[in-house]
């Protein structure tokens, strides 16, 4: 086996092998190089078994993951690609085999975690890819707001839910445009866009190039998981993916009883049927084990509640108790679309990306790709299953005919405009396949950016990433503009908000003002009587809770709950007035910079902590970087990424992430492009072998 591992300036690994197993081995062994602690935590958390080092803060996770059965979906998922694609099940294999070798070799001599917490690294099995693949994603498209739904409809009544109907704060979204070679100066494609998810440390992609005879590839990959799924260039095609914001998943509710075999679960035909159940332990460091009930029924496996009932209480007083059943395709299909990893990296044109994306499971995603030739792409792909409309709102009673799955949907396909497509998790081309979708905000910024220049260039795209302009401040500033009878104060904050660019930059002390009278007036909205069923969420597992906390909703559905005809008899106008006198009393002393920070997630904080940088943008910007408002200005999603895939010379093309190449603490390259993704700038792709520097360790 011939393998060369270079490096760039930046640490970016570019693998260079004799074949596409050699290079799988590879891409296994300098992931684990660079992000040991990284791989460790995320196989532990696709087993369920990361509380056992990290203690309690991960017992409901780990608990989810026990009762939703990721590792055992895994291992059902890589059992049906042997099966069906045994080429790609063995270069799954030769990743998981470079993967354990690096562990071994480095392992926690390369980490201080590992001093920290005790832990060893473990071995990965062949399915371990694909549970991190799964545990990755399985929270992405947002099954959990199907009980901030049943919820509201309870509480307020069905026509609430669309109140509250926005880009939550569970789900993870894109920008992604596509400007054709009629729109740009050289005549080929670009393509651009930044992937927005929790902001981790180490980083959840990873630069890299990945090199053999039959491909050479550069792309963003997601450590754990061999090939290049999301983000790539192959120098003749490239293409990047938007979250689809799908709706796939369903939640069943279940009647449920203990016999003297086990358990039972009614059935659509009115038969009680016996249902899987099992016990597991789950260690706890620091804490007694926890046994968790693992239940499936015929729809999916229990993942709230029992044959005693809800965690959060019995939902049909009178009737038998009541739990909650996951259905998500893996589960029910065993492909999660491994059988697509090597075809993407062997593609030379758009049709091939096309024919590859047919064989894509989960997550679902809009996909826009473009080659040398001219050709271009925009499409969903994933397994979307077709079922009853009521299904992919709420809760569905597993006891009823009718909200069965009935095969899958045809993925949708759309065109350009004016030789652009652009994508913001908006309802583009997945809306027949979904229910909540961002606000348009984002899409209709970049689309006008795109529109107010004729040629564009790769150069040209960071100005489009960074861009600040927070539409949906309309209506806020709009609630403030017929206000009368203020302070002194307070009439002088609203004119000057009034009178703002709308931009929030890190050096603004206006966009400072804005963000903290919004704060005010979440604050004030979700403290309203109308809303008070909703304060205190049922006791469901804690992983669900981010989903079901009012304050966040309130926070993130402001613009329709400022512009809706009706609240509820919400004196509004009384609210906003409030709010601007609070903050005009007591008014931020900075600038938005000062509030809004970085606030990366850790498995493990640090014993000496980083001063965060304070960060531009906002949820609606282009420069998507989220607080919640009224809770936090810190920012704990964002820009996962940023890329720019110029299909003219593959070398002119660019890249960054948030933090470095590497995952270790204290490395030159941990944090080194830091700088660079504050300012907007990104790295070089580097194509050319003479400028990288060979590792002589292999």
């Amino acid at each position: 086996m011939a393998i060369e591992i270079y490096r760039d300036a930046w640490g970016i690994p570019h693998l260079r092998a004799d074949s596409a197993a050699s290079l799988a081995h590879a891409q296994g062994l300098v992931t684990a190089r660079d992000r040991a602690w990284q791989l460790e935590v995320e196989r532990h958390r696709a087993q369920g078994t990361s509380a056992s080092f990290l203690g309690e803060s991960a017992l409901a996770w780990d608990r989810f993951a026990r009762r939703a059965r990721l590792d055992d979906t895994a291992r059902r998922c890589f059992a049906d690609l042997e099966r069906r694609d045994p080429e790609t099940a063995d270069w799954v294999r030769a990743y998981v085999d470079g993967v354990n070798a690096g562990l071994e070799r480095a392992g926690s001599s390369t980490a201080p975690e590992f001093t920290r917490t005790g832990l060893v690294p473990g071995r990965w099995q062949p399915w371990t890819p694909l549970g991190v693949w799964l545990a990755t994603h399985i929270l992405f498209a947002g099954f959990p707001a199907k009980l901030w739904r049943e919820q509201v409809a309870t509480h307020l009544g069905a026509d609430a839910v669309a109140l509250f109907a926005t880009d939550g704060p569970g789900t993870s979204g894109s920008n992604g445009w596509l400007v054709s070679g009629e729109r740009t100066v050289t005549g080929q494609a670009v393509i651009a866009g930044d992937p927005h998810r929790w902001i981790e440390d180490p980083g959840v992609y990873q630069q890299i190039r990945l090199s053999c005879p039959e491909f050479d590839v550069v792309g963003l990959a997601v450590p754990g998981v061999p090939g290049i799924a999301h983000f790539a260039h192959t120098g003749t095609v490239a293409w990047a993916i938007t979250n689809a914001m799908a709706d796939y998943q369903d939640l069943y509710r279940e009647r449920l009883r203990r016999t003297g075999a086990g358990v039972e679960a009614l059935d659509p035909d009115g038969v009680w049927r016996r249902a899987a159940r099992h016990t597991e332990v789950v260690e706890v460091a620091g804490e007694e084990p926890v046994e968790v009930e693992v239940i499936e029924t015929g729809r999916g496996p229990v993942v709230i509640g029992g044959p005693e009932g809800l965690d959060g209480g019995t939902a049909d007083p009178g009737l038998p108790p009541v739990a909650v059943s996951l259905r998500y395709p893996p589960r029910v299909t065993g492909d999660l679309g491994f059988g697509a990893l090597l075809p993407l990296l062997r593609a030379r044109r758009v049709a091939d990306v096309d024919r590859a994306l047919d064989r894509w499971a989960e997550p679902v995603n809009v996909v826009q790709a473009a080659d040398t030739e001219g050709g271009v792409l925009h499409r969903v792909a994933g397994y979307v299953p077709q079922r009853a409309e009521a299904n992919r709102l709420r809760l569905v009673p597993a006891w009823e005919p009718g909200h069965e799955w009935r095969g899958r949907h045809e993925t949708p396909r759309a065109g350009l405009t004016d030789g652009v497509a652009v994508m913001a998790n908006q309802r583009g081309p997945a809306a027949p396949l979904g229910v909540e979708f961002a606000p348009p905000h984002r899409h209709d910024r970049i689309a006008a950016l795109l529109a107010g220049r004729e040629r564009w260039s790769a150069a040209d795209m960071p100005a489009v990433h960074t861009d600040t302009h927070l539409a949906s401040a309309a209506a806020l500033l709009d609630r403030l503009r017929p206000l009368t009878g203020l302070t002194p104060e307070a009439a002088a904050l609203r004119d000057r908000l009034l009178a703002w660019d709308r931009r929030m930059d890190a050096g603004s002390a206006d966009a400072a003002l804005y963000a903290a009278v919004r704060g005010a007036v979440v604050r004030r909205l979700a403290a309203e009587p109308a809303f008070a069923a909703l304060a205190a969420p049922p006791a469901y597992p804690d992983v669900f809770r981010p989903w079901l906390a009012l304050l966040p909703r309130v926070g993130f559905a402001l613009e329709h709950l400022l512009t809706a005809g009706e609240l509820y008899g919400i004196d509004r106008p009384a609210a906003v007035r409030a709010a601007l006198e609070e903050v005009a009393g007591r008014p931020p002393a900075g600038v938005w910079g000062d509030t809004h920070r970085l606030a990366p997630w850790r498995a493990l904080e640090p014993e000496t902590p980083h001063e965060e940088p304070g960060l531009s943008g906002d949820h609606d910007c282009v420069l998507c970087t989220s607080g919640v408002p009224g809770l936090t200005d810190l920012a704990a999603r964002g820009p996962a990424a940023r890329y720019v895939w110029d299909l003219a010379r593959r070398e002119d093309s660019r890249w960054v992430v948030p933090l470095g190449a590497s995952g270790v603490p204290g490395s030159p390259h941990h944090r080194d492009q830091l700088p660079l993704w504050l300012g907007g700038d990104l790295v070089p792709v580097v194509t050319d072998w003479a400028q990288l520097t060979k590792e002589t360790d292999v």
